[in-house]
């Protein structure tokens, strides 16, 4: 921790020409945290355990801030929360703070009026990360919660895709039964950027001969059980732009995501069904996809541990004393 820490680690908001130097490092991954008053409470805690480990130089957050609460006065107790961490903190958005916002049991709010709002509070900087020590990051034009660092040999990057069919699902809050014209360009646009993103990612990481690409969001695009045409809509740009970046990389490329709450590490991109279901050809045995837990009642965090071997990252689960 510590400025000269995360200097020595050589984390630059520039992708370019410093990611391939490989580092030994660890940096924490959280997220469908807190949720619920418990877990609010619980909070403060959690990260300071989390500052105390001398290993961790940085921090993502996977979006899903809590359920039941899409109020701006909420969303800014997170914030002074986030602030707590004494690293740079990383955070994407999930469905809860914004998504189902339309929602009776949370207020029937307009989830685009709600998505401003979540920019505005947590994002009030554009290349500037939360947490104590404030990290000077490459921000999207255009959508500055999609950001982009390189990290002691890796190349990182925040992806704004969340649960709910990536906001597809109608706001049958507000009394919708299909998807609003509004709702659907929004989408449109985000999925756009994303992909967009994904490409300069691997773009940079290539120019800097990174070890791994490392991509956070917070919707479960491989969920078990979950194969509907609407699923599919929602994450099938974004997965085969992975898939074929990745393919093109041939070196590790790591998904960490939060929605689903239970933890799995797997290779989805090795099985046939995903392969089937995305319209992929061809095995992705590189990308690597880490599903963290969550929700309310979460005991563990995830350390992921840079290490100099070919594995790059040794992932440790790690329980919140």
């Amino acid at each position: 921790m510590g400025v000269g820490l995360v200097l020595g680690l050589g984390i630059s908001g520039s992708v370019n020409g410093v990611a391939g130097a490989a580092t030994t490092y660890s940096f924490a991954v959280i997220g469908d945290l807190p949720y619920g008053s418990p877990e609010v409470s619980l909070f403060p805690r959690k990260i300071s355990q989390i500052n105390a480990d001398p290993d961790v130089r940085m921090v993502g957050h996977l979006g899903d801030i809590g359920t039941g609460n899409c109020s701006t006065t909420y969303y800014q107790g997170i914030k002074t929360n986030f602030e707590r961490f004494a690293d740079p903190l990383v955070y994407t958005p999930g469905d809860n703070e914004w998504a189902d916002c339309h929602r009776a049991s949370v207020g029937r709010a307009n989830p685009l009026e709600r998505l401003s709002a979540v920019r505005s509070v947590f994002f009030p900087t554009a290349g500037r990360t939360l947490g104590q020590n404030k990290l000077s990051v490459t921000a999207q034009s255009g959508y500055k919660e999609n950001v982009s660092f390189a990290a002691g040999g890796l190349t990182v990057s925040t992806l704004h895709v969340v649960g709910s069919q990536n906001d597809l699902v109608p706001w049958n809050g507000l009394g919708y039964t299909q998807a609003t014209t509004a709702q659907l360009a929004e989408v449109s646009a985000r999925v756009a950027a994303v992909t967009a993103q994904i490409r300069s990612v691997f773009s940079s990481a290539k120019a800097a001969n990174s070890r791994a690409v490392v991509l956070m969001t917070q919707a479960d695009m491989f969920a078990p059980g979950t194969q509907s045409a609407g699923y599919r809509n929602a994450f099938q740009n974004i997965v085969r732009t992975i898939a074929s970046e990745s393919k093109s990389f041939q070196r590790p490329v790591f998904l960490f995501n939060g929605d689903t709450h239970v933890y799995l590490q797997d290779r989805p991109l090795t099985s046939a069904k995903w392969l089937s279901f995305y319209g992929i050809s061809g095995s992705v045995p590189n990308l690597t996809r880490v599903t963290i837990e969550g929700a309310a009642g979460v005991n563990e965090w995830i350390k992921a541990n840079v290490v100099a071997g070919p594995e790059v990252l040794q992932i440790r689960r790690v329980a919140y004393q």
